[in-house]
């Protein structure tokens, strides 16, 4: 599996909604994330927690950020951490469609989920769909409340879970069990069942 965050996600490029899809430059992404809110490179690591050195070598290229590294990343920008790698909603397109076979999706491991990025050619998404294996089976696995911007579609499709909210007690979902909930509150998932649960989910990107 590899490490390097260019091969978890390919984008469409830019000439058409439904060419040959090529890398995203996380680095050139993360830029343009940070000029869009007007900060300085400072700033922005202050934000993220991370060194200026760090951030910089980030953006230029010059080094491959683990996973903490992305999720502060992401926190710092106030986004989730697939929208790291989405470009930004540019134009609505018409009559397009994308299929993802069962075993297709790119695959981002992490400690507590494994995603399974969906739809992934095409480019200016207004949802970003994933599956997701659960592997966490405790809240306190996690470094923290998951929260960025938009909503959030969750159906579980395999196993049983249990969702954590920031407003509301926990609530054990099963196959076939649906939230819709606002992402910007803190949420995490784990598994109660004895096997990883499964899980589609939907974020919106604007």
């Amino acid at each position: 599996m590899s490490n390097d965050p260019k091969s978890l996600i390919r984008i469409a490029r830019e000439t058409g909604p439904d060419t040959v899809a090529e890398p995203l430059d996380l680095g050139l992404r993360v830029r343009e994330l940070r000029k869009e809110k007007d900060w300085t490179l400072e700033q922005a690591a202050k934000k993220a927690g991370l060194a200026r050195s760090t951030l910089s070598k980030i953006e230029n290229g010059q080094m491959s950020p683990t996973y903490d590294a992305l999720k502060k990343l992401a926190t710092g920008l106030e986004i989730s951490v697939p929208q790291l790698f989405t470009p930004p909603v540019q134009a609505q397109a018409n009559g397009r469609m994308a299929v993802t076979r069962v075993e297709e999706g790119r695959h981002l491991a992490t400690a507590t989920y494994e995603h399974d990025l969906l739809a992934e050619s095409l480019s200016r998404k207004k949802m970003l769909p994933y599956r997701a294996r659960v592997r966490a089976r405790t809240l306190e696995e996690f470094d923290g409340w998951v929260r960025h911007d938009g909503e959030e579609f969750l159906y579980v499709l395999t196993g049983v879970i249990r969702l954590y909210t920031e407003f509301y007690e926990p609530v054990e979902m099963k196959r076939g069990d649906t939230a819709y909930y606002d992402a910007t509150m803190g949420h995490n998932v784990v598994s109660v069942s004895p096997e990883d649960a499964t899980i589609l989910w939907v974020t919106s990107l604007g």
